[in-house]
């Protein structure tokens, strides 16, 4: 496999090495092993997996967590670069192959089956712009009121989608009218400044970073701009915004099918982006005691917020509280007259609080052996995630995961890490009770103060390989290990249960219908 130099300047240009092309090549070639399931998470018995609290419990951590956030710095950490393309699907597709001279709506709804459109079009006056689109379609359609009604549902979606238009599959869905309230249209980027101001906030401070796309910085500055002052004095908040890009040097080459670097009809090499686990390097760069991690898209409307933060400082409640327990531990194991007794109680933490499993052969160790090993599994970043019900079809979630070393852990799993073809797999998959909302309060500083390294705490061979077309060619597409699955393998992980009201992922237009996207 040869690289022109024409290659290497491309290569190096992203800030990536021709090292690291060649072993993104290698990993195509060798493939990556599917993850290992033991058994699903549960809340059976309190000690499988998901720590099931008492009303008692959450009041205490609300507490605990209030009485400490002043003391901490807090930052909330949004995913948010995705455009709304994939959100509008069905309508692009609409636009694009319907004919309202040939049919009526309804009969192109029947022949497609398409429930969705049909959703849309029942729904219509609810969605929170449409009074905007309406007015807009009347400019660019001059006889928008005469048109037949069929006409003005299909000038309407027109008008929303088509790029000389409101063109708004090219916004980000933060920047999407998410929410209608009586005096004024929200954003998810706005409800997001809102909720933190309930619980992602010290000392009358909410410190919040965005991923974005670079294309869009602009917009983003301009929304905050626009809202700051009303949301401030609303809150009684200050707000720092901050903005990051997917570094370009976390793409992957794309390859073709026999495994060899996939060029594009110019005949340079083809990288793509890697996935949200890309997004490591953007968190390990911030600095603060307590990161929240939450969607762009899943937030609720006001009168939902007070009980969806109720949930999440529980979470950052019991993180700072077995953190405490951690440190003080770690304190320990920095002393010379540590006892037998001790070390054994410290080896109990970790079984009982932080799901860790300790070797049997622990009690066999020497005694310095068993203060390094306590120290290893114990001086690590620790993430709390909440974890919803799954009330339909199992998928990604909380497992139990044997690595190749033989150690057991807890592990968040998407459903494409799974063995397909075993049985045995498969079966463990269908036992999930609960799925991953991507609701994490992380602590990323040690007992000393440091941050950690987070780049030092991810697996590899989590990463994924999918297949891909460009201009009608297949390749394969290599994409990291997922933000909150491999990239966080070798973190201290406690998952919790979180009721449904925490989870309101916008994914696609029809989903502003729910009731938590609607004021009445």
């Amino acid at each position: 496999m040869k690289f022109t130099e024409q290659d290497i300047q491309q290569i190096e240009k992203k800030g990536l090495t021709l090292k690291k092309v060649k072993s993104q090549i290698e990993v195509f070639k060798s493939g990556l092993p599917p993850i290992n399931l033991q058994a699903a998470a549960t809340v059976e018995d309190g000690i499988n997996g998901i720590k099931q609290l008492s009303e008692k419990e959450k009041a205490h951590y609300i507490n605990f967590f209030d009485s400490r956030r002043d003391a901490s710095g807090i930052l909330k950490f949004v995913p948010a670069s995705g455009a709304a393309t994939r959100m509008f699907k069905t309508l692009f597709n609409f636009i694009d192959s319907y004919n309202p001279d040939a049919e009526s709506i309804n009969s192109y709804i029947n022949r497609n089956k398409d429930t969705d459109l049909s959703l849309f079009f029942v729904g219509i006056e609810k969605l929170p712009f449409y009074d905007s689109v309406n007015k807009a379609a009347a400019t660019y359609f001059p006889d928008y009121t005469s048109f037949s009604s069929d006409w003005q549902k299909y000038a309407f979606v027109k008008t929303m989608l088509d790029e000389d238009k409101l063109n708004y599959g090219f916004y980000p869905k933060g920047l999407l009218p998410f929410h209608k309230y009586k005096d004024h249209i929200a954003t998810a980027f706005e409800e997001h400044l809102f909720e933190s101001a309930l619980y992602a906030s010290s000392n009358g401070v909410a410190n919040l970073h965005f991923t974005i796309s670079e294309k869009h910085q602009h917009i983003f500055d301009d929304e905050f701009k626009r809202i700051e002052k009303i949301v401030q004095k609303k809150t009684r908040t200050k707000f720092n915004i901050g903005f990051s890009f997917q570094k370009e040097s976390t793409d992957t080459i794309a390859a073709n099918p026999d495994d060899t670097p996939f060029r594009d009809n110019t005949g340079r090499l083809s990288f793509r982006p890697s996935g949200h686990g890309a997004l490591l390097e953007n968190l390990n760069a911030l600095h603060a005691d307590i990161i929240f991690i939450k969607n762009i898209d899943n937030v609720v409307v006001f009168k939902y917020e007070n009980e969806v933060s109720s949930h999440k400082k529980i979470l950052a409640g019991l993180l700072i509280e077995l953190q405490e327990q951690v440190f003080l531990h770690l304190n320990a194991l920095d002393k010379k007259d540590i006892s037998d007794d001790q070390l054994i109680g410290i080896a109990e933490f970790l079984v009982k609080r932080l799901n860790v499993k300790i070797s049997h052969e622990f009690e066999k160790y020497s005694k310095k052996y068993q203060i390094e090993y306590l120290k290893e599994k114990l001086n690590r970043p620790i993430r709390v995630c909440g974890m919803v019900k799954n009330e339909g079809e199992p998928g990604g979630g909380p497992f139990w995961v044997k690595e190749e070393s033989g150690n057991i852990s807890l592990q968040i799993v998407e459903t494409a890490q799974v063995d397909k073809k075993s049985k045995q797999q498969k079966e463990i998959l269908k036992n999930a009770t609960h799925f991953n909302p991507v609701d994490l309060v992380c602590g990323v500083k040690n007992y000393k103060g440091k941050k950690f390294d987070l780049t030092k705490y991810v697996d590899p061979k989590t990463a994924f390989i999918t297949m891909k077309t460009n201009a009608g060619k297949e390749l394969k597409a290599l994409e990291l290990p997922g933000l909150w699955n491999g990239s966080m393998a070798n973190w201290n992980s406690i998952f919790v249960e979180v009721p449904l009201i925490t989870f309101n992922p916008v994914k696609t237009v029809t989903d502003l219908l729910k009731t938590t996207h609607q004021i009445k």
